[in-house]
């Protein structure tokens, strides 16, 4: 269980990956055992579902680690430090702080909840889940020529119009 934990296994600034069932949810971590994240801009959408990326918005929420969890596995991933040189972490804390409770464009391909993470600590927004090819069979889905990209591994079989989508 998340309270035995010990919290030396993170630290302010670290970014926890939240392995969920065909994708990975992210997070940083602040304090006291809570984290800030991208959630679904209300009811409609349950926290922590897939069906949580169909809206285009997304609130940042400060929420207790064990709360996002939803008892699914998780890691601290700074997979980046190699890559890039992460921000002092009194500024990473500060800018993260100053993003709680606000609306923010949220957008599977190209503003989600790993872009949104890797800026805070890096000033870089990055996500490794969205690649150019996925090599998965099933579902593509095509927002600009030559971008491809399989949902079979989600489980999506909708069109999502509201970013154009076409599947194929």
């Amino acid at each position: 269980v998340l309270a035995s934990i010990p919290s030396m296994k993170y630290l302010p600034g670290d970014l926890i990956e939240i392995f969920r069932i065909g994708y990975e949810h992210w997070a940083i971590y602040v304090e006291d055992d809570c984290v800030v994240h991208l959630a679904p801009p209300s009811d409609e959408f349950e926290v922590g579902s897939i069906t949580s990326i169909f809206s285009n918005h997304a609130v940042v929420k400060y929420s207790r680690l064990e709360d996002v969890l939803h008892g699914c596995s998780w890691k601290v991933n700074n997979k980046l430090d190699g890559t890039y040189l992460p921000l002092p972490v009194d500024k990473i804390i500060q800018r993260t702080k100053n993003m709680v409770n606000k609306i923010v464009q949220y957008s599977l391909i190209d503003g989600n909840c790993e872009h949104f993470v890797n800026n805070l600590r890096y000033g870089v927004a990055r996500s490794q889940q969205v690649r150019k090819e996925a090599c998965l069979p099933g579902v593509s889905v095509s927002r600009n020529p030559g971008f491809s990209w399989s949902l079979e591994a989600l489980g999506l079989l909708e069109i999502y119009h509201s970013i154009g989508w076409i599947i194929f």
